[in-house]
């Protein structure tokens, strides 16, 4: 008697265990259905491919534009720094120490104009703190200060020293010389308008070109995604 009340027993919680399974519901797949979220992926996947390859159009415009652009701008500062040199080597009579002033002249004005476009313009274009209006008038005062002020501070220093040390001109006044060498130089020094004008011209198309190559890629980069 017990061992049938046992068994009987027994069966009824293996019917409830049984019952159990049955209410748990599994998740059944299709052969050959694929799920949504691979779906999306294969989707998704031209996009990213060709938002990349925008992105990278974009890079390679960019670094075109800041190699030629950029090299032409700081060569067109060395021939100033040239020309600036020639000019104040002519009006204080100095023949000493050419190939040193000259080396100087030119290799100084180019670093300067390439690292201080690269720090002042480039990196804040990339920075977006910086306006159109205002990578125009970097570029174009870049080109001023490193391409036409600078070789000319540079030329008049180096070879006012050189003319001082060797006595090619006649000494000035004490406390006068600043003065006395700028009355020396001032017919010559106007031939610097020529670099003045072409470095200014420079600055403010390179600028022009490297903000639109910026802003178009931008825009199509955000649109797309």
């Amino acid at each position: 008697m017990q061992g049938a009340i046992k068994s009987l027993v027994a069966m009824k919680r293996g019917g409830e265990k049984v019952g159990d399974l049955k209410d748990i519901k599994m998740p059944t797949y299709i052969y050959g259905q694929s799920s949504p979220s691979l779906g999306d992926a294969k989707l998704r996947k031209p996009m990213v491919i060709e938002i990349i390859e925008k992105k990278f159009e974009y890079l390679r415009k960019e670094k075109t534009l800041n190699i030629y652009g950029t090299v032409t701008f700081g060569t067109t500062a060395g021939f100033s720094g040239i020309l600036a040199n020639l000019i104040f080597r002519h009006c204080f009579k100095v023949k000493h120490d050419a190939l040193k002033t000259y080396a100087s002249l030119t290799t100084l004005p180019f670093l300067s104009t390439i690292v201080s476009y690269e720090l002042l313009v480039r990196h804040a274009l990339y920075s977006g703190n910086i306006s159109r209006e205002n990578c125009v008038l970097r570029s174009s005062l870049i080109g001023i200060v490193c391409g036409v002020l600078y070789p000319i501070a540079l030329a008049f220093s180096k070879n006012g020293r050189l003319a001082v040390k060797y006595h090619t001109v006649p000494l000035p006044p004490k406390g006068r010389v600043l003065r006395y060498w700028l009355l020396l130089c001032q017919t010559e020094v106007k031939a610097m308008l020529i670099p003045l004008i072409l470095q200014t011209a420079l600055g403010i198309y390179h600028g022009q070109q490297h903000y639109a190559i910026f802003e178009s890629t931008l825009e199509k980069t955000v649109h797309e995604d």
